[in-house]
């Protein structure tokens, strides 16, 4: 398998058989050999800079159902909560004091926070904040609200397609949702000019080395300049309560594959990776990650925004903690930057 992990280095592409191969058949050697190769990947397109990111969870109300979600709308049990634009600027605020040039709103896909107030939000950070860069994560719109949060002064959005096999989709998502749809929306963000994130769950309920196949094989057309993947996490409130969690050393083996896939890519190390191991982000960076993603949220509102259990969301994992994360990307040979961090094209 050694030689195909070389092979995606230097094609930066595998056929639909190669990756199923790879990832049907690998040994422990091979995983050694992937991450090895794409440390020094990340190394040569960024050397040992980590760029971190603020997030802001903005709202936790959700119109989706997703079966795997903590905040999904039929969890009676979630602690709703929406940020007023004062709240979310003083975030930021925060964040820029600790030398944060990114900020990432994420949340739930809320009709409260419709176009024109998205605008309005948006507006209001890119006005104050100009020298950083704004990302958002908030769901599905059409291409008309892309366009708008665009020409507001958006630079960055996320939106994971969790799994690029549609039986997969229909075995995680209600039937409103489809990955047709999920794509769609994905394409749109690049051709409006976004720099653009997809990404997957590791070892969500029915992946296989097929399911996984579509994804890296999506990903290899897509492009994006950012993929965020984290293992996937059971939320005690959700119909997959007692499915079994995502494997760290799947999770770490597929960020190197990303990494020698796409050499420049933006690829977190995150927040699930470190729920599920102590040292999880350090190990994503020696992966190939080379961001992370701070939490800006005030304290009050980090439990509520509970995707899955025993989120980490405070002490080092916060904003707060920014002088403990340095240290322990020190500890790595890394140092953090306040730097925009964008995508190398």
């Amino acid at each position: 398998m050694k030689e195909l992990v070389h092979k995606l280095y230097e094609e930066k592409k595998l056929s639909p058989e190669e990756f199923f191969r790879l990832l049907s058949d690998r040994t422990e050697q091979t995983e050694e050999y992937a991450e090895d190769l794409a440390d020094q990947v990340r190394k040569e397109n960024y050397g040992n800079v980590i760029f971190v990111r603020g997030l802001i969870e903005f709202t936790n109300y959700c119109r989706n159902d997703c079966y795997y979600c903590g905040i999904r709308r039929s969890n009676h049990k979630a602690l709703r909560y929406r940020l007023s634009l004062e709240e979310i600027l003083d975030c930021c605020r925060e964040g820029y004091s600790l030398g944060f040039r990114t900020f990432v709103l994420q949340g739930g896909e809320d009709g409260y926070f419709a176009r024109d107030k998205m605008v309005e939000l948006i507006q209001a950070v890119k006005r104050e904040y100009p020298d950083c860069a704004l990302t958002l994560s908030i769901g599905e719109k059409s291409r008309e609200e892309y366009k708008a949060y665009r020409l507001a002064g958006a630079d960055r959005y996320l939106l994971r397609h969790e799994t690029a096999d549609e039986e997969h989709y229909r075995l995680l998502h209600p039937k409103e949702l489809s990955i047709a749809r999920r794509k769609e929306c994905l394409w749109n963000l690049k051709k409006l000019g976004f720099q653009t994130g997809a990404g997957f769950m590791v070892g969500s309920p029915g992946q296989t080395a097929g399911t996984l196949t579509k994804d890296f094989l999506f990903l290899q057309e897509l492009q994006p300049q950012m993929v965020g993947i984290g293992p996937f996490i059971p939320h005690k409130d959700t119909p997959f309560a007692k499915e079994k969690a995502g494997l760290l050393r799947d999770t770490l083996f597929y960020l190197a594959l990303i990494r020698l896939m796409l050499p420049r890519v933006l690829l977190p190390a995150t927040t699930a990776l470190g729920t599920i191991h102590p040292e999880g982000r350090e190990l994503g960076i020696r992966c190939g990650a080379n961001v992370v993603m701070p939490n800006l949220s005030p304290s009050k509102v980090r439990k509520k925004y509970m995707l899955y259990d025993n989120k980490i969301c405070t002490g080092e994992e916060g904003a707060e903690g920014i002088e403990d994360l340095k240290k322990r990307m020190e500890k790595i040979g890394c140092f953090i930057t306040a730097d925009r961090g964008d995508y190398k094209g």
